[in-house]
């Protein structure tokens, strides 16, 4: 798949509308709902996709990147794309391209193909970047939702908050429903700007949507014209009961449009809430030594982790192993995350664009006198299991790329 990938990243909508149209509009042949954001896109994607399917609609899912295989980004009612359906789809796309598209619109435009040709009912799209130029916003979604904004990819979105606001907002649809979890005034000013010239309502954690969390992961949410009692969110981290929120949320918004075609019952909102799955964010691989991966690669994602290391979890060293793109802010990581570790393995993610371990040694050794360099994530990932005792954590971060590459070597 990769090969067909003859572009890297591209912002625009021509070439994936135009696709699209060759293929006949497939995105146009069911309701979507879609999810932008800088962090917590995918989970909360994971949990409002649970749900919709709990209440027996047909949900399709469609998130990025993948970990391990590229059918993990397409799925319905919770199973990966099959193969040959992912070759029937990938032989029709690629019979429609006519002008260079990028690996990103040649895949949204297989999920939209899949979709329309399973008949799905709901299509969950998250978001690959920013939200105004991705190829995920060709659809007209029910609700749209903003998770939350800090400052990432500055060179496609822009170098302040304001900027990436703006082409975040851009999932805001004339006369549609936003979602957010933003808290930043800066962001909020954007965001109501934006709806009051769209007419477009704007519901925000925290004011028309709240929660109250009473431990365990076990909270109440209260909306807009709901109230759910004693909700268990899925995902290990205090912070996934804020998008847990906002999935709730979407769900009772969808409840208010198409004359209630869409209203989930409580039973299902319980079942599918709790029954969700989110792969490489504060995921458990293993119970002793406890071993956890994240995929946190930017400033808020790595402030989460932090926040989960310290309060979540229960251990008597740490070992972090991590690797990192060359193209992200690495010393801000390291300096978040090492200090909290008793060891720290230093290993390179399998990726074009991966900083040489050897480059971030200098770096690592300035928040951590414990470093060591293993060049080779399975390497890397054994030398771990040498150093820990049952009762150690193991916490591999820093890159997707590299979260899937252990994943990959765990389950062989």
């Amino acid at each position: 798949m990769k090969a067909l990938n003859p572009m890297g990243i591209r912002l625009g909508l021509d070439q994936i509308k135009s696709l699209l149209e060759r293929l006949g509009n497939p995105q146009e042949a069911c309701k979507s709902v879609i999810i932008a954001g800088t962090n917590g896109k995918g989970s909360v994607a994971a949990m409002t996709a649970s749900m919709l399917s709990a209440s027996g609609l047909r949900t399709g899912l469609y998130t990025s990147p993948d970990l391990i295989d590229f059918r993990e980004r397409i799925r319905i009612d919770g199973k990966m794309i099959s193969r040959k359906e992912a070759v029937d789809c990938l032989q029709a796309v690629k019979k429609a391209v006519t002008e260079t598209v990028s690996y990103f619109e040649f895949i949204t435009a297989m999920a939209f193909l899949h979709f329309q040709r399973q008949q799905v009912e709901v299509a969950v799209l998250e978001v690959g970047m920013g939200g105004r130029l991705d190829a995920t916003n060709v659809a007209n979604p029910l609700v749209s939702v903003i998770t939350n904004i800090s400052r990432e990819h500055e060179e496609y979105l822009g170098s302040s908050l304001e900027k990436i606001a703006y082409e975040k907002a851009g999932v805001i649809k004339n006369g549609g429903v936003c979602l957010t979890a933003a808290r930043q005034k800066v962001v909020l000013r954007v965001l109501e700007g934006i709806c009051l010239g769209k007419n477009a309502g704007l519901f925000r954690l925290g004011k028309e949507l709240h929660i109250v969390k009473k431990g365990g992961g076990v909270f109440s949410y209260r909306g807009i014209r709901k109230n759910w009692k004693d909700l268990q969110c899925p995902f290990t981290g205090v912070y996934q009961i804020d998008n847990a929120a906002l999935a709730l949320g979407v769900i009772e918004m969808i409840g208010e449009t198409a004359g209630g075609r869409y209203v989930v019952p409580e039973e299902a909102v319980r079942r599918g809430l709790s029954s969700a799955r989110w792969e490489g964010r504060l995921e458990i691989l293993r119970l002793s030594p406890l071993v956890v991966v994240d995929g946190a690669h930017n400033s808020a994602g790595v402030a989460v982790l932090r926040r989960a290391l310290e309060d979540d979890f229960n251990y008597r060293k740490l070992i972090l192993v991590f690797g990192v793109l060359g193209d992200k802010n690495y010393r801000m990581m390291a300096k978040r995350l090492f200090p909290l570790a008793d060891r720290v393995i230093v290993t390179r993610p399998p990726c074009g664009r991966a900083l040489a371990p050897e480059a971030l040694l200098p770096v690592a050794s300035e928040f951590n006198d414990r470093v060591e360099v293993v060049d080779n994530p399975g390497a890397a990932l054994k030398q771990a299991f040498l150093l820990a005792r049952e009762d150690d954590l193991i916490c591999v971060a820093g890159s997707l790329y590299l979260v899937g590459e252990i994943k990959k070597i765990c389950q062989e």
